[in-house]
């Protein structure tokens, strides 16, 4: 996947279609959740059951591709994410396309709910490079279940993002793909093979320890865990405490939702060495942003650190440099 290439216009009309036909963003949701709950299903682009991979791949359109996957929490108070995410899109392109930050962006996104109750645990679409991730985003189904405890299943997320994905930034050029989480509650301590196999249709021998999937993961994955303001257990330190102990500093706490695309565009920006925080602040202000406070509190911590890495010569490039380095990303 990844064919085609954004167009805001197409963005626009489909948004305009859709008001005038009084339809919402999340039409597949709304007609969903109008029936009752044993006919809930994912949307057979999304459906999980039976994958085999969502890939990211080069092409002559797109040959420096990097994969880019958003997974959020659907439950509870977190159901305003997609939402948000939706009417975000075009400043989610516009900064990593028009700033430079990285040259063929390949976004997948998905949801993540509750394995032990709900009706649909597990959302996943394709990677994209055009107006096809906004179908995508708009054919999630908005559960808003979860158990109340606590608890969702990311480790079933992770476990699919670490052996159900090819890539090719990966896979060719040993590049990190963005892998961002973003939620409210703590994962599950393992991933249950019983749960893999309704969920996913396969057979995993026993239960998987997320500590021995980690790992793995990060082997593939740059993984990072947005808490946004406004979610049920914002601020939690119980929660915030097990993700610093499995993510370290890649745990961004978000005061503002609204900031949510402009957060994942400058993580990304920095993760790449095509900016630093200051530029990227300038750069949100240069496109009318008004998140540029909010962002800067959240990536403070991921800006000092990805300067500790360049400075200690673990990254050969500078900003500049590397920004320079691909065909294409001349900064505006």
């Amino acid at each position: 996947m990844g064919s085609g290439r954004w167009d805001t216009d197409v963005y626009t009309a489909a948004a305009d279609y859709r008001a005038a036909s009084g339809l919402g963003a999340f039409d597949y949701s709304d007609r969903a959740r109008r029936g009752p709950r044993h006919t809930w299903r994912a949307h057979p682009s999304l459906d999980p059951l039976g994958l085999t991979l969502r890939e990211s791949r080069d092409s002559d359109e797109h040959p420096d591709s990097l994969a880019v996957a958003v997974l959020f929490d659907v439950t509870g108070s977190m159901g305003n994410v997609p939402r948000v995410l939706q009417t975000k899109l075009p400043e989610l392109f516009g900064l990593l396309l028009r700033k430079g930050y990285t040259r063929d962006p390949q976004i997948l996104f998905g949801a993540v709910g509750d394995a032990t109750c709900d009706r649909v645990p597990l959302q996943l679409g394709q990677f994209e490079s055009d107006n096809r991730m906004d179908d995508n985003l708009g054919n999630i189904f908005l559960e808003g279940g979860g158990g109340g405890q606590m608890h969702e299943s990311y480790e079933l997320a992770m476990y699919a993002m670490a052996r159900h994905t090819a890539t090719d930034c990966f896979d060719k050029r040993g590049r990190r793909g963005y892998l961002f989480l973003i939620g409210d509650e703590l994962p599950y301590g393992k991933v249950k093979a019983r749960e893999v196999r309704e969920v996913l249709g396969e057979r995993l021998p026993e239960d998987l320890p997320l500590a021995a999937l980690l790992p793995e993961l990060q082997r593939r994955w740059h993984v990072y865990y947005i808490l946004p303001a406004g979610a049920a257990y914002a601020g939690n330190p119980e929660v915030l405490g097990r993700w610093r102990a499995l993510l370290g500093q890649n745990v961004i706490e978000l005061d503002d939702l609204d900031a949510v695309c402009e957060t994942i565009a400058l993580t990304i920006g920095l993760g790449e060495e095509a900016i630093d925080l200051d530029e990227g602040l300038a750069d949100l202000a240069d496109v009318g942003s008004r998140a540029g406070a909010s962002v800067g509190r959240a990536l403070a911590g991921v800006a000092r650190r990805s300067g500790e890495t360049a400075v200690s010569g673990i990254s050969l490039l500078g900003a500049a440099d590397r920004t320079d380095e691909r065909p294409g990303n001349s900064r505006l």
